[in-house]
């Protein structure tokens, strides 16, 4: 067995002692590859399994290409039809980035209602403003946390809400369990009732041809005029210009945004620069553990494979997660 290691931003490195696990499982006549992105395309060509992001050129090259498992928890750069059209199977991180997610998500929400990013940016000014930041400041207590999306980071979202002393809400498109911090989950056809209810909608869903710009003017028209979006996971999630006139418009009350409808969004955005939205370059998904837990998956997944079990976060193409 050939397997192909293909680090990136979200997996820098493979640890040595796992390195060694993964060139053990694949046996004595395996052979197991660590390359950059650029010289890949030399070594895939009889690749059984690869470790990382494989775009259509890749793809094109691995002609006995079994299984991949990607790096990220998005798997949206997967959907050209080469891939899909195929038997490839496909396994993300996904189910394990929801708690490092869900932290940003609150430090960005925490920024917006707590006037931090006001703070800052008025820096030593700022006690000649107190009284106008005092009045904006928000409690979270009692607010109604609307989430659409309740995987992994949907319910990493809910836990810290119901620690805020939120009561929180959910839509979903899959039949998922419900829990404690959302005792019900709506289906996608109570959207509109979720957004009306919302003080906070924390986007925690995937990019698919059902959620591509979901966040348009007329999902912006039924929420609250103070409420807050909070969307650490796709951007792509929300209409740009309507985004931007529901901010500037008071449609509704600002945003807490790691990603951007465009990335790298240009320096001309409005949204840089409005007073109730703060932003983050991508950066949600960072976490000391998030390596480790992605070997770990892939040396689990390793092992089925041999032995023709099931994998864990297998993507299910048609859904798009």
């Amino acid at each position: 067995m050939k397997i192909v290691i293909i680090p990136g931003l979200t997996l820098p490195a493979v640890p040595t002692a796992d390195l060694s696990k993964i060139e053990s499982l694949a046996g004595h006549n395996g052979e197991v590859i660590v390359t950059t992105h650029q010289e890949a395309i030399q070594h895939v060509g009889d690749a059984e399994v690869i470790l990382g992001l494989v775009n259509k050129k890749l793809f094109s090259a691995a002609t006995q290409l079994k299984w991949v498992q990607s790096i990220s928890s998005g798997v949206d750069m997967f959907f050209y039809p080469e891939f899909l059209e195929s038997e490839v199977v496909l396994t993300s991180e996904k189910g394990l980035v929801g708690e490092h997610l869900a932290d940003h998500g609150f430090g960005l929400l925490l920024m917006l209602t707590r006037q931090l990013a006001t703070a800052l940016r008025y820096g030593a000014d700022s006690w000649n403003h107190r009284p106008e930041m005092r009045f904006q400041e928000i409690e979270l207590t009692g607010s109604v946390f609307g989430i659409i999306g309740l995987g992994g980071t949907g319910r990493a979202m809910a836990k810290r809400a119901a620690a805020f002393g939120m009561k929180c809400i959910a839509v979903d498109r899959d039949p998922v369990a419900p829990m404690t911090e959302v005792p019900e989950v709506w289906s996608p056809a109570r959207l509109e009732e979720l957004l009306a209810f919302s003080d906070i909608v924390s986007v925690c869903c995937p990019l698919t041809s059902h959620t591509r710009e979901l966040f348009d003017e007329a999902a912006f028209t039924v929420m609250k005029d103070n409420a807050i979006l909070v969307n650490v996971t796709r951007g792509e999630v929300m209409h740009e210009t309507s985004l931007i006139n529901a901010l500037k418009n008071g449609q509704i009350g600002g945003a807490a945004l790691d990603v951007a409808p465009r990335e790298p969004l240009p320096a001309d955005s409005p949204l840089w620069s409005m007073p109730n939205v703060v932003m983050t370059p991508h950066t949600a998904g960072a976490s000391q553990f998030r390596v480790q837990r992605n070997i770990d998956r892939f040396i689990h997944n390793l092992q089925a494979y041999i032995n023709g079990e099931k994998l864990e976060g297998v993507i299910d193409r048609e859904a798009g997660y």
